[in-house]
């Protein structure tokens, strides 16, 4: 039996948006009336077709009942705690306190610096703060949790007394409780929460928003030569596993945001399908984030192996991400990001 998958496609933007859906010609992606759309793109293994939003009704009753219900996660607004998302891109900005993160280890490890790059990203338009102490790009080895602990906890001490959402970016469930008893907001577990057993039942008995990450692999292992099936409905299907088997688990609220995992198990051909198709990801009704800054396939594409300078490659796959609806930006450059996304927008009204 043939699975299907329905992507919105074909959109609209700015005021051009906004008449069309007046005129019922498009219809609102996650409720946003600067982002529509009138097709849809039907997708199984073996083939795809495109279809006008208003040829829905000729399908057949099994397909059209499914992409009916897609079509209403792809339409509705998305609601997550603490964090609005009627004005998107929202944008995380990184603090990594690594001596070896592969764009800027070793640069925030005195307090001072960190501190004053929290307040940067802050100022910059930055509206959630992602706290890390474990380097996981690619090569990287485990470290021990106390280490990763005693590495962030005086960010966290500081980021209590601001008006901040902290995001931990840790696959450690001993890291993510301690930093509960300071200050987390959302935790940013990138090994699709199945590093550390006990993470599944830390996130059911705090009911704490996360992020369901996507890496094929693990940081030591996941650029060995990373295959798929089909590296678009394969990571679908993930997202449509994992969250069956957390709601099976007990988890039962909708705070919770994919991220498709740009790099993490990916060559250049993967990341490049996943970000010209990302907004198939919508149909499953949660928002969506995406680690794009700095990223290697931005070198594979340009030629520039500083990671410094990979800003344009990060504002460009941005821009990118942000016209297919994608809610959240995982950014090093807050304050460039920010200025070109301010241009970019006041240029479709």
């Amino acid at each position: 039996m043939n699975k299907y998958y329905t992507r919105a496609c074909n959109f609209y933007y700015g005021t051009t948006s906004k008449t069309y859906i007046k005129k019922k010609k498009s219809i609102p992606l996650n409720g946003y009336n600067h982002i529509s759309f009138d097709k849809l793109e039907i997708i199984d293994r073996k083939k795809n077709k495109i279809i006008n939003i208003k040829d829905i009704s000729k399908l057949s009753t099994k397909l059209k009942k499914k992409v009916n219900r897609d079509l209403k996660n792809i339409k509705k607004k998305k609601i997550f705690k603490q964090i609005n998302l009627s004005d998107i891109p929202i944008l995380m900005g990184i603090v990594n306190l690594t001596p070896d993160s592969f764009s800027d280890g070793g640069k925030y490890n005195k307090k001072n610096l960190a501190l004053k790059h929290v307040n940067n990203l802050l100022s910059n338009g930055a509206k959630i703060i992602d706290v890390g102490g474990e380097s996981t790009r690619p090569g990287a080895k485990d470290i021990n949790p106390r280490k990763e602990w005693d590495r962030i906890k005086f960010i966290l001490k500081i980021l209590k007394n601001k008006k901040s959402f902290v995001s931990l970016d840790t696959r450690k469930s001993f890291v993510m409780k301690n930093a509960s008893k300071i200050k987390v907001d959302l935790i940013n577990d990138v090994s699709g929460l199945s590093y550390d057993p006990e993470t599944i039942n830390y996130l059911k008995k705090t009911k704490k928003p996360f992020v369901i990450h996507h890496m094929k692999g693990t940081p030591k292992n996941m650029q060995l030569k990373p295959s798929y099936n089909n590296v678009l409905l394969d990571i679908y299907d993930f997202f449509e596993n994992k969250l069956k088997y957390l709601r099976n688990e007990g988890i039962k609220h909708n705070n919770i945001i994919l991220d498709p995992g740009i790099g993490f198990g990916k060559n250049l051909k993967h990341n490049i399908t996943l970000l010209k198709n990302i907004s198939i990801f919508h149909s499953l009704g949660l928002p969506v984030m995406l680690g794009l800054s700095r990223k290697r396939f931005i070198k594979d594409i340009s030629k520039e192996n500083d990671t410094k300078e990979r800003i344009g490659g990060t504002v460009s796959s941005c821009i990118q991400a942000y016209l297919q609806g994608v809610q959240i930006l995982r950014v090093h450059d807050v304050k460039e990001i920010n200025q070109a996304f301010k241009v970019f927008k006041e240029l479709q009204n």
